[in-house]
C-alpha cells in the first residue's frame, strides 16, 4: 500500500510539474483556514503575533514521521510558536485519524486535498515541506525536507533580526 501511495504521489507531482499545470506561488502573506481532524477550525490569521509552522506531511513519509515529535516538542516549549500539520495525501480521513492517534502531537492536524491544495501555498514538490510564518504573517522561511529544532531556532532568530 505504501508503494502504491508513493507511486501515486510521484505521478501527481509529475502531472502538476511536467504538464504545464502551474503550481501556485506561495503568497507573501498567505491565508489558511482549514478544518482540523478534531473538527475545529485553524485560521492562520488568528495566529498573528506568533511564529507559525505550516508543515505538509503524509502518513507514508518516513522523514515526516521522524520530524513530527521534534516539531511537537518545539511548539510545546515555545509560547511564541504555533503549528499546523497538513496531511497532504489522497487517503481516507479514517486512516489519517488512526495515524494521528498512533503518533500524537501537541499541535492540530488537518487533511488537505492533493488536487486542490491551500491556494496561498505552493503545491509541495516533496515531503515534508514546511513554511515558517513570521508574527506579521509573512513567509519567513521555506524548508523542503525534514527540519530539526536547530533549523527552527536559526530561522526564527534570523527572521526576528530583520
Amino acid at each position: 500500500m505504501t508503494l502504491i501511495r508513493s507511486i501515486a504521489f510521484a505521478a501527481l507531482a509529475a502531472v502538476s510539474i511536467g504538464t504545464g499545470v502551474a503550481a501556485a506561488a506561495t503568497a507573501r502573506q498567505p491565508t489558511l483556514k482549514v478544518e482540523t481532524l478534531d473538527g475545529k477550525t485553524f485560521d492562520l490569521a488568528a495566529e498573528r503575533g506568533k511564529w507559525v509552522i505550516v508543515n505538509f506531511w503524509a502518513t507514508w513519509c518516513s522523514p515526516c514521521i521522524k520530524e513530527m515529535p521534534d516539531i511537537s516538542a518545539f511548539v510545546a516549549r515555545r509560547k511564541d510558536v504555533a503549528a499546523i500539520g497538513l496531511a497532504f495525501e489522497d487517503t481516507d480521513k479514517a486512516e489519517v485519524l488512526a495515524f494521528a492517534k498512533a503518533h500524537p502531537v501537541k499541535y492540530p492536524l488537518a487533511q488537505v486535498d492533493v488536487y486542490a491544495p491551500p491556494a496561498d501555498f505552493d503545491t509541495p514538490r516533496g515531503l515534508p515541506t514546511t513554511y515558517l510564518i513570521a508574527p506579521d504573517g509573512r513567509v519567513a522561511k521555506t524548508f523542503t525536507g525534514p527540519i530539526t529544532d536547530t533549523d527552527l531556532e536559526k530561522a526564527i532568530a534570523a527572521g526576528a533580526a530583520k
